[in-house]
């Protein structure tokens, strides 16, 4: 049952047209997904339809057991919402490949991932997650997706506002909202929802953008979005921060077939006109001015080094071993892109760095041992591992951690694939094989 105050509020904006809304929230969801470079083609066994603002993004006809298919695990996909990938229209139109750029509310990882792929190897983002318990599963979903131009940190936007003034060319915000948008397919959404809380998310949206505002680059661009529908949160926000903060706002070109429907400012994804869940998106330019140039300080240097021939052997791991900088710290030895070294390293002074870029190498005993995360890194040269292929019965026992009995395997190190994509790291001792694959990552769900 839709709350009786957002249809009376929904036949207050929309008129006549919120009565094929409110039917279209009593229909079933549609479930859609993004592939990754790491996969050539589908590989679902259910029809499917181009999602016509990403050309990655495909509609499924049926939604499938992404828990038991390896390659959801290796990153080849990401399950997310279709209205989410008109972010990549917004990126094409305002916002340069080689931007540092900041997904301030990242958790799960959706549209940093989206973010990600469209810097690929000239930008860097920052992506960001304030809840504690997120963070970590923000973490795992960048690591998944392989591309190592990704700092994941955890900080509040009032601490990047202080300590980041003008670092960023575009600043992301996918404020926390009232959630009307994912009243299809949540059922505690549309529980919690009321006019009561419609307010508070303003408020509390309209501070987060203050308190983020000065980190963002006169010039720069800021992409607000949320999955809501009401005006409070939307364009009335937006209203606002054109007016108090200084900023302009931005047409975005699209497709009119689209079905997306463009409001006083910013852009309604609403699902009985567009094929997903609800969203609002509206991007905006921050008016011009001086720009304060960070002072950036190098960390002074780590006394704990590993030793001189560990380098050479984790640097034939990769396929461009000059393109990244290599720390390390208690053992571990940690690879981010050599470009932007000198702000990475200031940066990890100044926040909680959860991850950055992506785990090299750990020294174990008398050598050095690949970290779970290079399997998952596009720049892995998986000829630097002798590779074994499973099984996707294989498979599935790998990511459950369970032990593995495999016949042909040479002794020490492998790396395990699926379809060819790798799943990870094991070691062949003689007698048994040593599952390696994160127990925090594995699989709980059973067949």
């Amino acid at each position: 049952m839709l709350p009786v105050d957002f249809i009376e509020s929904m036949r207050q904006q929309l008129g006549n047209e919120a009565e094929l809304l409110l039917r279209a929230l009593e229909t079933e969801p549609v479930t859609s997904i993004r592939l990754n470079s790491k996969l050539d083609v589908l590989t679902f066994e259910c029809d499917t339809d181009e999602v016509p603002w990403h050309m990655d993004g495909y509609y499924l006809s049926e939604r499938p057991q992404f828990t038991l298919d390896p390659l959801f695990h290796a990153g080849c996909y990401y399950v997310q919402e279709a209205s989410s990938m008109f972010l990549q229209q917004v990126l094409e139109q305002y916002v340069d490949t080689s931007s540092i750029v900041l997904d301030l509310c990242a958790a799960p990882g959706g549209k940093s991932t989206l973010i990600s792929e469209y810097l690929g190897r000239d930008g860097l983002l920052l992506s960001n997650e304030v809840v504690r318990q997120r963070v970590f599963i923000l973490s795992e979903n960048i690591q998944k997706w392989g591309n190592g131009n990704t700092v994941v940190t955890h900080n509040t936007a009032a601490e990047y506002g202080e300590r980041c003034k003008h670092l960023f060319d575009c600043i992301l915000v996918d404020a926390p909202c009232s959630g009307e948008g994912m009243f299809r397919k949540d059922e505690q959404a549309r529980n919690e929802w009321s006019l009561k809380a419609v307010k508070m998310c303003a408020e509390r949206q309209r501070s987060i953008l203050m308190d983020v505002w000065d980190a963002l680059k006169p010039g720069g661009v800021l992409i607000y979005s949320t999955c809501t529908f009401n005006e409070e949160e939307n364009e009335k926000n937006v209203e606002w921060l054109a007016e108090t903060l200084g900023a302009s706002v931005l047409p975005i070109d699209h497709d009119p077939s689209w079905g997306i429907t463009e409001g006083s400012m910013g852009y309604h994804f609403y699902p009985h006109k567009t094929k997903g869940e609800g969203l609002y998106i509206c991007a905006l330019r921050k008016h011009e001015g001086i720009v304060e140039p960070i002072k950036v300080k190098s960390p002074k240097k780590e006394a704990n080094m590993p030793h001189p021939e560990y380098m050479p052997v984790m640097r034939s791991w990769l396929q461009h071993p000059d393109d990244w900088a290599v720390r390390y710290s208690d053992r571990f030895a940690t690879a981010y892109p050599f470009k932007y070294k000198e702000i990475i390293d200031w940066l990890s002074t100044q926040l909680t760095c959860i991850s950055t870029g992506f785990g090299l190498g750990e020294e174990r005993g008398k050598g050095i041992a690949p970290q779970h995360s290079l399997s998952m890194l596009k720049d892995l040269r998986k000829e630097a591992f002798p590779t074994v292929a499973l099984s996707r019965e294989h498979a599935l026992s790998y990511l459950r951690t369970e032990a593995l009995v495999l016949n042909d395997v040479p002794l020490g190190l492998v790396l395990l694939t699926y379809e060819g994509v790798p799943l990870g790291f094991a070691k062949n001792v003689g007698n048994r094989m040593n599952n390696l694959y994160p127990n925090e990552w594995r699989i709980r769900k059973q067949l």
